[in-house]
């Protein structure tokens, strides 16, 4: 194993050089794993959109209804996860995810035959479970075949890719489903998880031999695992306050197509376009994050993010028509490309080799969770209150989280 994918405590994040995306791209491995990914998540997002578009405005759901169809994602993300995460560190990495897309890919070919709402959340449930394996098998890959230094640009590019995906998909969606109908969607999807699998058997990855010779009760793991987090400063404060982040962000995005039905009177062509401007608004974040990164922590740059979400999603509802809505929008990708591709490197650099299929599951466990819960509220509670009020709390506990970050960091500037 290269010396540079070793996690290296001493070394201050905003001292270490980085590699340009450029040069990450250039590692041929990282290339496959990334093509793989791009197709794959351009795939993942032609199906979602094509079925909130019809449970939205064909089947004419509830609020709860729609969000119903991401929690069922969701929900075995979370239970599944930290065991799903202890496991992976035992297994072979690779043979994990080709399993998973391809098993996957045939999965959502379900969808074809779905014509009923408990129809389409029980397969997203099942496609969910699956995906608990798939990504701390990624995860644990990643680090593997890219130097320490290539981490921030390889989370950069990955974080790109998939707003890319957004930007595109929503509109496309669109377009297949009023020409072809949603099979068509359904049926890219499929192949997006074929052609995944494929690329992801031409890896070669290293694995420390001492990781697959562990076999310690899973439950002993899996707490090895929370010790370590609840242990390492920088990643304690990143995964805690992404966890709040994401529950508040999570109630903006559970109520968007509702939010664009009955209070900006659009239709889908709209939450597709305010969809695909926060991942514009991501891409170009992800330019900046890079360079700031040279002076700035991971843990400067999450509480940064969290903050400008917060301030857009407030002006957003505030003013509440179209123009802002496609301001808002844009602001709110700038800012989560602050949170994700910051917290997505700290997690890859300072985790150890043999510990971070549990490290990442753990953290994706919790930021499920609490996601799946935010949605869960939101659409109950905009069904009760309306959806104004529910989008000013959450801008207002994106703040709050921000100012304590900001107090935290400047009282504890050791743990950045």
């Amino acid at each position: 194993m290269p010396e540079t994918n070793t996690p290296e405590a001493s070394t201050p994040e905003q001292k270490m050089p980085q590699q340009s995306m450029r040069q990450v791209l250039a590692n041929r491995q990282f290339f496959r794993l990334w093509l793989g990914q791009v197709v794959s998540i351009f795939g993942d997002f032609l199906a979602m959109f094509a079925v909130y578009s019809v449970v939205s405005f064909k089947m004419h759901g509830t609020a709860a209804q729609v969000s119903l169809v991401s929690v069922s994602v969701l929900a075995p993300m979370a239970l599944i996860g930290p065991v799903a995460g202890v496991l992976v560190d035992r297994w072979n990495v690779k043979r994990t995810m080709v399993a998973s897309d391809l098993l996957r890919g045939c999965l959502v070919l379900y969808l074809l035959f779905a014509t009923s709402l408990p129809s389409i959340y029980a397969i997203f449930f099942v496609i969910g479970s699956i995906s608990s394996f798939f990504y701390p098998a990624q995860s644990v890959t990643t680090p593997s075949i890219v130097a320490r230094e290539g981490l921030l640009g390889a989370s950069a590019i990955m974080q790109q890719s998939m707003q890319l995906g957004r930007i595109v998909s929503p509109t496309l969606a669109g377009v297949l489903v009023a020409s072809f109908g949603e099979r068509s969607c359904y049926y890219l999807d499929s192949f997006s998880f074929f052609f995944s699998a494929a690329m992801i058997s031409t890896l070669v990855i290293p694995r420390a031999p001492h990781a697959e010779r562990h076999m310690r009760s899973v439950l002993g793991d899996l707490f090895s695992g929370i010790r370590f987090i609840l242990g390492h400063p920088a990643i304690s404060f990143v995964i805690l306050s992404m966890a709040a982040g994401v529950f508040a962000l999570s109630c903006f995005g559970a109520l968007i197509a509702v939010y664009v039905r009955d209070v900006l009177h659009g239709a889908s062509t709209l939450f597709g376009v305010l969809a695909s401007l926060i991942g514009v608004g991501t891409i170009l974040g992800g330019a900046f994050v890079g360079r700031l990164a040279r002076t700035r922590s991971r843990t400067h740059l999450v509480t940064f993010g969290i903050l400008l979400v917060g301030v857009f999603i407030f002006g957003l509802t505030a003013v509440a028509t179209r123009a802002a809505s496609v301001i808002g929008c844009l602001g709110i990708g700038f800012g989560v490309a602050f949170i994700l591709i910051p917290a997505s490197a700290l997690l890859q650099e300072e985790t150890p080799l043999e510990m971070r299929g549990r490290v990442s599951s753990s953290s994706m466990s919790l930021m499920t969770m609490v996601q799946a819960l935010a949605m869960i509220l939101a659409g109950s509670a905009a069904a009760r209150f309306g959806i104004a009020p529910i989008l000013f709390l959450s801008a207002a506990m994106l703040l709050s989280i921000a100012a304590f970050g900001y107090w935290t960091l400047r009282r504890t500037p050791s743990a950045a």
